[in-house]
């Protein structure tokens, strides 16, 4: 595996040094008993990384909901990053996103059959979540984002790695993008290289491998994104294959997430004019900047020619009151999926199924 390019800011490195002696004092603490962890009686499964910007939680999050949610009644507990609210707030059908974030909105919006919550102490979150009242029936909890908050002991830990920013590689804030150590990484189950090349070979993964060193018991997957059909945000056109898009055709597309390039890459893909306008990661729209995204469209040339916007911001884009009307017919949502290589599905599906039923009184969980 080649190292692959990215920005280390080296003139912070000592900035990065005291960051990185308090980080490793609070996990001693932790490690040594001083501050305790806290578990709980159902299974607890915490999707994370050790470093900021975008790994693929959210769609990796997804693709555990839609494991189990068949068989159990699945909580999402998530910080919710941006939202205006305070404590813990439950998603209802009416709740505005900015009182839960754009992430958690979407799930609840897509999976209306789970419960999605957030709650800046997540011990606080669980308890909420298991008191008989507020979610009845309540079998088994996703903790998004959570690798850091060890004031929880997830029953699994699962921790992602941004394929094209490896943390063997990268250095602590505020010099690289680590939240800790990238020796933080041994208190994972499952490690999850994910965002990779749809057809990366044997070879590399095995390089990989051999760079992130992996405990005996860690199990190790990779996984990439696959990019859905396109669908009308505001219309009941019906979707589009990307393939079924013209050389010619201009998609303007509006990102407010932290790692816009493979979806820039993919689109490029299947037309020659991409025009890219992108915000910072949950970035919330102001009144300038639907103007600015009017202005934009307006100045492409030609009648071929379309907005494309990611689901999490397609969250916080279709109730904005000042969005144009104009433009609404225009825009279209392009979903993501998680899709493992290797055909090492099955393996893990079975491995989370195993720990779900072991820990859960439901043991209706088929086989299959």
């Amino acid at each position: 595996m080649s190292q692959r390019p990215f920005s280390i800011y080296w003139g912070l490195l000592p900035f990065a040094l005291l960051y990185g002696l308090g980080v490793s004092l609070r996990n001693r603490m932790f490690d040594k008993g001083i501050l305790t962890s806290r578990s709980f009686p159902l299974p607890v499964i915490c999707i994370g990384n050790i470093s900021v910007g975008g790994t693929g939680k959210t769609p990796h999050t997804e693709y555990l909901i839609r494991l189990l949610r068949k068989s159990y009644r699945i909580a999402v507990l998530s910080r919710g990053y941006k939202r205006k609210s305070e404590g813990f707030v439950l998603a209802r059908p009416d709740i505005p996103i900015e009182a839960i974030g754009d992430e958690p909105f979407q799930m609840a919006h897509k999976f209306p059959d789970i419960y999605v919550a957030v709650d800046r102490d997540r011990c606080h979150g669980i308890e909420q979540l298991t008191d008989g009242k507020t979610t009845p029936g309540v079998e088994a909890v996703l903790l998004d984002d959570a690798f850091q908050h060890r004031y929880i002991k997830a029953g699994l830990n699962i921790l992602l790695v941004d394929y094209h920013r490896p943390i063997q590689q990268d250095k602590l804030l505020p010099a690289g993008r680590l939240r800790e150590s990238s020796s933080g990484r041994k208190r994972a189950d499952i490690l999850i290289v994910s965002k990779c090349p749809p057809h990366l070979d044997a070879e590399n993964c095995q390089q990989f491998r051999k760079e992130l060193k992996p405990l005996p018991h860690q199990s190790l997957y990779f996984t990439t994104l696959a990019y859905g059909k396109l669908r009308p945000l505001f219309t009941e056109e019906p979707e589009r294959a990307l393939e079924t898009l013209t050389p010619e055709e201009h998609l303007l597309v509006v990102t407010g997430i932290a790692s816009p390039a493979p979806l820039l890459e993919e689109l490029s893909r299947h037309t020659r004019h991409v025009h890219p306008l992108t915000f910072g990661d949950h970035h919330n729209f102001t009144e300038t900047d639907l103007h600015r995204i009017e202005e934009t469209f307006l100045r492409i040339p030609g009648p071929q020619k379309s907005i494309v916007t990611t689901e999490k911001d397609a969250a916080r884009l279709i109730a904005h009151p000042k969005l144009s009307e104009k433009l609404k017919p225009y825009f279209h949502v392009l979903p993501i999926e998680v899709r493992f290589l290797n055909n090492e599905e099955e393996s893990f599906n079975q491995q989370i199924i195993a720990y779900v039923r072991k820990n859960s009184r439901n043991s209706c969980l088929s086989e299959g």
